[in-house]
């Protein structure tokens, strides 16, 4: 029962923190394309895009946006490993 917690936790912390990652490093990466002289209105058209993506999410704030979907994945995710751990715990047992 506790590598059943083990893996819920793993999996559950590691689904938060994907989507928060992927994001800030997308939201960065458009950060420093906006201060490159010439393709500077791409990064600002694209923060701007995805802050309002964001905001939708969060009520009208950005971050709560980004913690919505890191919980709806963590929660997606978790679901996945029970389901994984119910079909395959008689394989387990042998």
């Amino acid at each position: 029962m506790s590598s059943l917690f083990r893996s819920l936790f793993l999996t559950a912390l590691l689904s938060f923190m994907t989507p928060l990652l992927l994001l800030s490093g997308v939201l960065g990466s458009l950060l420093a394309v906006s201060y490159i002289p010439g393709i500077a209105t791409i990064g600002q058209i694209g923060e701007t895009q995805i802050l309002t993506f964001l905001s939708i999410f969060g009520e009208g704030y950005p971050l709560q946006g980004m913690f919505t979907i890191g919980i709806t994945f963590s929660a997606v995710a978790g679901l996945f490993d029970l389901f994984n751990f119910y079909i395959y715990q008689d394989v387990r047992s042998n």
